[in-house]
C-alpha cells in the first residue's frame, strides 16, 4: 500500500516563506495601488491593504520607514510603494513589507530621480574625492536663484548681517519650469567662465516636488560637478533632498543656512583677530624680554667686557707659532733641498733630450760594429770563393788539355771516343784541343793491351 508523505500547514507556510525570501525580484518590488483599511498603530507602525480593481494585498510599513514620509497616508490614497513580499506565518498570508511610499502622480518622477541618482553615484559624481573645500573668508559670493523669491532675500540679508565687507553677485535664473534646469546650468557655466566669485550658492526656497524638480535634472548635476568654484546647494527645506544636494560640495538645509556656511560672522572674526592680536603681543613681549635677558647675560661675559684681552693673547700665541714655524723650516730645509736636487737629477736623466742623445750614440756604435762585421764577413767569403775557384781550376779539363791532352769525338753524334774499337779506318772524327778543334779522317789504327804492348789485330 502506497504511503503518502504529507506536510503540516506550518511546514507548508515556512516553505512558502523560504521560497519568497529567495526570490530576488520579490525582495525589491515597486507596487502601485489604493490604500484601504489604514491603521496607524500607537507604536508608529502602519497597517493597511493595498488594492486595485481586481485584487488586494496586505501591507505594513514599520515606524523606522514611515518616519521619513512627507505626507500622511489615508484611506483612498493612490500610492506608489517599494518593498519586499514575504509570508506572515501566524496568519499564513502573503504580505508586502514597505520601505518607501510616494503619492501617485510623482511616482514617475520619483523613479526617474532614483534612476538618475544611482547612475550618477555609479559614475562617482557623489564621491567625497571631488568635494572642494569652502574658502574661509570669500571676498565675493555668487548666488544663483530667482530674483523674485524669498531665498535671495534671505541669502543677501544673512550675508549683509554676518559680514558687510563681502560682496554678493546675483545671477537671476528661473528655478522652476521647463527651462529652469537649462538656465541654472548655463548660469553655473557663465559664473565659472568669468571667475569673479570665490564660492557659489545655488538653490531656491521650499516648494512641491514638481517645483523643486529642476534641481534633479542631470544637466544641473553635471554643471555642478564640473564647476571649478566650490558650490553650496540650498534647495527647499531640510526635508527636501535633490540630486544637486548630492553633487554639490556642501549641502545646506535652507538658503539662510547656506549663507551662514559661506560667510563667517564679521564681529566674530574681529573678536578672534583681536584675541589673536593680543596673544601675538604677549608672545612678542615674552620673546623680547627673553632676548633682552640673553643680551644682558652675554654682556656680562668676560670676552665681551674686554674683547682686546683675548685678541692680545691670540696675537702673542701667533708670534710663538710663527717662530716655531721658522725654526722648523731651518731644521728641515737642508734635507728638503738635498732631496729636491736628487729628484731634479733623476728628472734630468729622464729628460727626452738626454735620452735621445744616448740612443743616437748607441745607434752609431751599433752601425760601426755592423760595418766592421760586414767587411770581415765579406773578406772571409771572398777568400773562400778564391780557394774554391783555384780548386775548380785545378781539376778543369781545359787546364789538362793545355798540358797536351785532347778529346776525340765521332763526327756527327758528338760522342766521345774512349777506345780504338769505336773507330774504324776511314771514319771522320773531331779532336778537341786546348786552343781549338780539328776535323780528321782515320786512315789506320793500332791497338795496345794493358801492358802497353801492341796487340794483334
Amino acid at each position: 500500500m502506497e504511503t503518502r508523505q504529507h506536510q503540516s500547514v506550518t511546514q507548508l507556510i515556512q516553505y512558502l516563506g523560504l521560497v519568497l525570501d529567495q526570490d530576488e525580484w520579490l525582495s525589491r518590488v515597486w507596487v502601485q495601488g489604493e490604500i484601504s483599511n489604514f491603521k496607524h498603530h500607537a507604536r508608529g507602525h502602519m497597517y493597511f491593504t493595498l488594492k486595485d480593481e481586481q485584487t488586494r494585498i496586505r501591507a505594513v510599513m514599520f515606524a523606522g520607514h514611515n518616519r521619513r514620509l512627507r505626507f500622511r497616508p489615508k484611506d483612498g490614497d493612490d500610492v506608489l510603494v517599494r518593498g519586499r513580499v514575504a509570508v506572515y506565518e501566524r496568519d499564513g498570508q502573503v504580505q508586502l513589507y514597505i520601505s518607501s511610499m510616494q503619492p501617485k502622480g510623482i511616482g514617475d518622477r520619483f523613479l526617474a530621480f532614483q534612476e538618475l541618482k544611482e547612475k550618477l553615484d555609479e559614475e562617482g559624481l557623489f564621491s567625497p574625492l571631488f568635494k572642494q573645500a569652502l574658502p574661509f573668508l570669500p571676498s565675493r559670493v555668487g548666488v544663483i536663484t530667482s530674483a523674485q523669491g524669498a531665498a535671495v532675500r534671505d541669502i543677501i540679508t544673512t550675508i549683509r548681517r554676518r559680514s558687510p565687507i563681502i560682496d554678493v553677485l546675483l545671477y537671476p535664473v528661473a528655478v522652476q519650469g521647463e527651462e529652469a534646469a537649462f538656465r541654472i546650468a548655463a548660469a553655473l557655466d557663465e559664473i565659472n567662465r568669468q571667475g569673479e566669485v570665490d564660492v557659489i550658492i545655488v538653490g531656491r526656497g521650499g516648494g512641491s516636488w514638481e517645483e523643486l524638480w529642476a534641481f534633479n535634472e542631470e544637466e544641473v548635476a553635471r554643471a555642478i560637478h564640473q564647476s571649478r568654484i566650490p558650490i553650496v546647494s540650498a534647495v527647499g527645506h531640510e526635508t527636501d533632498t535633490t540630486i544637486a544636494d548630492y553633487v554639490a560640495d556642501v549641502r545646506a538645509a535652507t538658503p539662510t543656512a547656506a549663507a551662514e556656511l559661506v560667510v563667517p560672522l564679521y564681529d566674530e572674526l574681529c573678536h578672534r583677530m583681536h584675541t589673536l592680536h593680543q596673544r601675538l603681543q604677549r608672545v612678542q613681549q615674552q620673546r623680547l624680554q627673553g632676548a633682552r635677558a640673553d643680551w644682558n647675560r652675554l654682556l656680562r661675559r668676560r670676552v665681551l667686557q674686554r674683547p682686546g684681552a683675548q685678541l692680545e693673547r691670540l696675537e702673542q700665541r701667533l708670534d710663538e707659532w710663527t717662530e716655531d714655524l721658522i725654526r722648523s723650516m731651518y731644521v728641515r730645509f737642508p734635507g728638503w733641498r738635498h732631496r729636491l736636487e736628487r729628484l731634479q737629477s733623476r728628472l734630468f736623466s729622464h729628460h727626452p733630450t738626454y735620452r735621445l742623445t744616448a740612443y743616437r750614440e748607441r745607434l752609431e756604435q751599433w752601425t760601426q760594429q755592423g760595418y766592421h762585421q760586414m767587411d770581415k764577413q765579406l773578406i772571409a767569403n771572398r777568400n773562400r770563393w778564391l780557394r774554391r775557384v783555384d780548386r775548380l781550376d785545378a781539376i778543369s779539363p781545359l787546364k789538362v788539355m793545355r798540358r797536351g791532352y785532347s778529346l776525340v769525338f765521332r763526327h756527327g753524334d758528338k760522342k766521345l771516343v774512349k777506345s780504338t774499337r769505336q773507330i774504324d779506318p776511314g771514319d771522320l772524327i773531331q779532336i778537341r784541343l786546348a786552343d781549338g778543334r780539328l776535323k780528321c779522317q782515320v786512315w789506320g789504327k793500332e791497338e795496345y793491351n794493358h801492358d802497353g804492348e801492341k796487340s794483334e789485330p
